[in-house]
């Protein structure tokens, strides 16, 4: 199955992926230093360095998965909390509006834990709403913790 990569960072999350035998086809990050790293570890071929703002969804290839690891800090309970307050935010709102356009069967979003309980919840109910009652999509979520895995 083929992945598309939106706040790829270094490449966590796609790691997981490809060791799972999926096939990144497309990646996107904004920082440099971040992109410099993702490409020692998986090429040039497919990563777009550049504001996902900027992105025209049509330019993205077919894929089956999206997955995107978007910005934590405005909901981390260890960051200022103004959620979709700080620009950084309000960058769910681009995976919204890539999956609008390219309609993958599958979207595998990452954040912290803190983001359903986020403002009493609001946040997380505007995300479900987009993703559930917006775009149509099944929502199953779960909070799980780093030192369980691997």
């Amino acid at each position: 199955m083929k992945v598309c990569s939106l706040f790829s960072g270094i490449g966590g999350i796609d790691l997981g992926f490809k060791q799972a035998g999926f096939d990144i086809v497309w990646a996107n990050e904004f920082d440099h230093d971040a992109a410099t790293t993702y490409r020692v570890n998986f090429g040039d071929k497919h990563l777009v360095e550049k504001d996902i703002r900027q992105v025209n969804p049509h330019d993205i290839p077919d894929f089956d998965v999206l997955v995107a690891g978007f910005p934590c800090q405005p909901f981390s309970i260890v960051g200022m909390q103004k959620g979709f307050k700080d620009p950084r935010g309000n960058l769910f709102f681009e995976i919204g509006r890539i999956i609008d356009i390219k309609r993958p069967p599958i979207v595998f979003l990452e954040n912290v834990a803190n983001l359903k309980g986020h403002d009493k919840g609001n946040t997380w109910k505007v995300i479900y709403s987009r993703l559930h009652d917006e775009l149509g999509y099944d929502v199953k979520e779960a909070i799980l913790s780093p030192h369980q895995f691997g």
